[in-house]
């Protein structure tokens, strides 16, 4: 199961953005205590996700105390970004068809009563 842990630290990051934090800060060989501070991690929480993403193979641990993102985790994060690109997009659409919907509902405020009484 991945990352299965409750509540981070930083309510306003959700799992899948740390992860991407953590992938990202992976791209170049580094020890544990560098992701900690740069993903802004507690030293539980960065055991937890690094044994999680070790187990899901996005990234390897070297001998010598190093860590490095995987093929797989570049592809995980190439893929994450092209999710947040369409969930930006739906949410655009998502604004722009609420906008149409009230100015709409605007040309009808003449009828308003009548929409109100459920007269047609």
């Amino acid at each position: 199961m991945l990352f299965p842990y409750g509540n981070d630290k930083n309510k306003n990051r959700g799992k899948l953005d740390i992860v991407r934090e953590i992938l990202s800060i992976t791209s170049v060989k580094v020890r544990k205590t560098r992701i900690m501070y740069q993903a802004n991690l507690s030293f539980v929480q960065v055991e937890r996700y690094l044994q999680s993403l070790l187990e899901s193979g996005l990234v390897e641990f070297f001998d010598d105390s190093f860590y490095l993102i995987t093929p797989k985790g570049k592809e995980f994060l190439q893929m994450y970004t092209e999710y947040l690109t369409r969930v930006r997009r739906l949410g655009e659409e998502a604004i722009e068809t609420e906008k149409s919907r009230l100015q709409l509902e605007s040309m009808c405020v003449n009828n308003k009563k009548h929409f109100e009484q459920g007269v047609s």
